[in-house]
Order: structure tokens, then sequence, then C-alpha cells
């Protein structure tokens, strides 16, 4: 996977050994000698990962990814400090400035490489989301990005560590954010993680008969626990083992005696992200079901209808089993629109559409179809749709529609057309047809009526 990176050191040998790693492994680098230049870039520019010096002339790293992390435009781009500096604290504030990560030069090679791939994946995953997202209405978006910290709600975390001991002090590090669920027994802790909700398992490599790294393929590839973030505590100098932690999908290391501040940053990192992603991927869902939902009614619109109906079709047609299509208008709609107001028109309709679901099973697809029009697709019915349409055709004309605004009732009607697959139709397209015809028959045989199958 290829990706855009961004160098940021004062020091031109750190830039250009930095470039020569990365070139070499196909990346596109770009560089700058000062955290000014740096935003610069980030605002005009797509990245993909920033790799950014801490001690600079004008504005030091911490700043700058600070600047970085404020700006919805460049929140999103991961920021990885390297730096000379090397004590605990520095590493904390780093991290909590907002960074996703923290390497000391000299850099390890390995560890750098594998590093930038796996926040380069990550980044690709939620800026993919992020598009989908952009389709949203532009409040759901900011609703989004107003909720990215995650750092005002209680963790969830799920600890498996192989020794009492070292549980006690994870526990008492991450008490002042997060409740904590330990565990001793790795495969318990798989059927722990799928059935509960956790923000973060953190998996201490430290078990005298069993890989951690074992647990860490098993959670990645388990639907529920796909997405959720995994800390890996390792021994200090167990590059191989980080390095294929990494490649397996970890999103996060730590290293072994663990500093409680630097594990407690590291913590609150991974859940943050998960948080900010869990609400990318809500809006992404609720997305697709505006694009699928009528916004009056509440029912499917036509465009789903288009689509799934060809699904029902094939699916009737390979088992051999009917299918039926009811169309439905409301007769003399026009009237109410133009007597008592569009308001007034938009409360029938979803009185309407209330009606409708009442009547039909779970199994039956209702949708709106356009204007004062309603379609209800029948799976597995043949001659009993007719009774379906007339009971839904009388509970229609015996009960008036309220017009709350209006300040009374008014009594309706509704046309029917149906049509079977079990006739003559080789396509959907022509089932729904057939079902329109039958539709203009019932109007022209004086309206509030049931026709079936006029084809």
């Amino acid at each position: 996977m290829t990706a855009r990176i961004l160098v940021v050191d004062d020091i031109p040998a750190n830039v250009k050994l930095l470039e020569a790693r990365l070139l070499a492994e196909y990346f596109d680098v770009l560089t700058a000698d000062d955290g000014y230049k740096a935003l610069a870039i980030c605002e005009n520019t797509h990245l993909d990962l920033i790799l950014l010096d801490i001690m600079m002339p004008g504005i030091d790293g911490f700043e700058v990814c600070e600047r970085l992390k404020a700006n919805p435009k460049t929140a999103h781009i991961p920021v990885v400090m390297v730096t000379a500096l090397d004590q605990p604290s520095d590493r904390v504030r780093g991290l909590k400035a907002g960074a996703d990560d923290f390497l000391t030069k000299p850099v390890n090679d390995v560890q750098l490489i594998s590093r930038v791939r796996s926040l380069v994946r990550l980044k690709a995953l939620s800026d993919e989301l992020r598009i989908r997202a952009d389709t949203a209405h532009s409040l759901v978006m900011e609703d989004i990005l107003k909720g990215v910290d995650g750092r005002d709600d209680i963790g969830q975390v799920l600890l498996v560590d192989g020794r009492a001991s070292s549980q006690e002090r994870i526990i008492k590090a991450l008490k002042p954010v997060c409740n904590v669920v330990a565990m001793s027994d790795p495969q318990a802790a798989i059927f722990e993680a799928a059935e509960n909700s956790f923000d973060l398992v953190i998996v201490n490599a430290n078990f005298d008969d069993y890989d951690p790294l074992r647990l860490c393929s098993q959670l990645r590839s388990l639907e529920r626990t796909r997405f959720l973030p995994i800390l890996l505590a390792a021994e200090s100098g167990a590059d191989d083992m980080i390095v294929r932690a990494l490649d397996l999908g970890v999103n996060d290391y730590i290293v072994r005696p663990i500093d409680p501040n630097e594990l407690l940053a590291r913590t609150l990192t991974q859940i943050k992200r998960k948080r900010y992603n869990d609400r990318l991927r809500m809006s992404v869902k609720q997305t697709i079901e505006l694009a699928v939902t009528d916004a009056l009614t509440g029912l499917n619109n036509r465009r789903y209808l288009d689509n799934h109906l060809k699904i029902l079709f094939a699916r009737a047609a390979a088992r051999s089993r009917p299918l039926s299509i009811c169309l439905i208008d409301i007769d003399r709609f026009k009237s109410v629109n133009d007597t008592y107001g569009h308001d007034a028109g938009d409360e029938v309709l979803r009185e309407f559409a209330t009606r409708i679901r009442s009547t039909v099973r779970g199994a039956d697809l209702a949708c709106r179809y356009g204007g004062e029009e309603f379609v209800v697709v029948m799976p597995d019915t043949d001659s009993a749709a007719v009774a379906v349409a007339e009971r839904l055709r009388a509970i229609i004309e015996k009960t008036p529609f309220p017009l709350k605004n209006a300040g009374t009732a008014i009594n309706l009607t509704a046309s029917f057309g149906l049509s079977c697959s079990t006739g003559d139709a080789d396509t959907p397209e022509q089932l729904l047809k057939q079902a329109d015809q039958a539709l203009y028959k019932a109007k022209a045989e004086g309206r509030n009526r049931v026709v079936a199958n006029a084809a």
C-alpha cells in the first residue's frame, strides 16, 4: 500500500535519512524544515501520514501537532513524532498533544516501516468512512467532529494478562479513566470480547505457554471484534513480535516495564480513535437508510423498491413460489391539498403509511411509490393478496383521517391494483406494469375497489 508522507525536521541529514528509507518502500515523500511550512503543506495537500520532529525553531512539534489535531481539515491525519527525546514524560506529552505514535532516534528501520504501514492502513479505513459519511447531512458531520475526543466517558477495557501482579498494576494505572475487566485465559477472553462492548483490548505478552499473537489474530478475524483496537504490551527488544503484531492488525504497542502515564495516554488515544470511527460507521448506516427511506412516511422509497423487487422476483422464481404486488392510490388526493393545504396532505400520507404497516406482514415490503401511490410486495402470496387488499381498503374507508392542524377529520378511499407472478409476467417490471393496469381499471370503474391482474 503506497501513501503520501510528510517528513518534518530542521536537520537536513535526518530528513534525507527518513526520506531514503520511505522511498525505498515506494512511499511518496514530501519534506518541510520547520513547523510553519509543515502546517502550510498540511492545509493544502492531501497527506496520509506525518513524521514530525519535536525540537525545531519557531514552533516545536508539540504545538504543530496540537494545531493539526484542532483543525477539522487535518485532524484525521496520523502524526508520528520522531525525536531524540527519550523521557517517558516527553512521550506522554506527545500523545496528549494528539500524536498517534512516538518513535525515538535513532529510529529502528523495521519498526518505522511497520508503524507507517499500520497507520496508513488505519487512515485508509477512516478515509473511506469519512467519504461515505460526507453524503450525510452537514449537521451529522458536525456532531461527529464534536465527538471525536472520547475522553469524557469512562472507557471499557478488556485486559488479557497471564500474571495477577501485572494485572493489578495496569488496572491501577487505568482506573481514573477506564473500567477494566481482567482475564488470564486468552480463549475465554475471545468470547468475552465478542459478547460484550469494549473500547480496547490490552494483550500483555507475558504468557508462559501461549502465543499472544494468536489471540490478536483471532480478535481480528471475528466479525464482532474486527474493529476493536488492540494494544500489545511487549518486552523491550521484542522487535520481531512487535512487527508481526502490527502486520496482523494490532493498533499500538507499549514496551515493558510499562510507564503508567504512557499507558494511560496510549489507551485514551485508542479509545478516542475507536469512538470516532464508530460514529463514522453509524453515520454511514444512517446515510444508507436515508437513501432508501421515504422521509415523510418512513416507508421504503422507490429506489429501494426498484432494486429489492428484482431480488424478490428472482427468489420467487427460483423457489417456484408466488409473488404478488399491490399498487395503491389514494382517491382524489389532490382535493385534500387544494382544500386544506399541503401540510394536511402530508398528515394524510403519514397516516396512510401507518395503516399500511398495520395491515401487511413483516415479510411484506411496503414502499411509497411516489406522490399518493404506494406499493406492497407480498412474497409467497397469490389469491390471498386480494383479501389483504380488501382489508386495507375497508380500514381506509371506515376510519376518518384526522387533520390536527385543521382541527377536523376527513373521509378518504383508495383504489387497489393487484398482479401475481403466477401469471404471464416474465420480469419484475412486467409484474409491476400489470399491477398498474389493474389500478387504472379500478380507477376507471369508480374507485374505492380492488382489481386483480387486469393484464
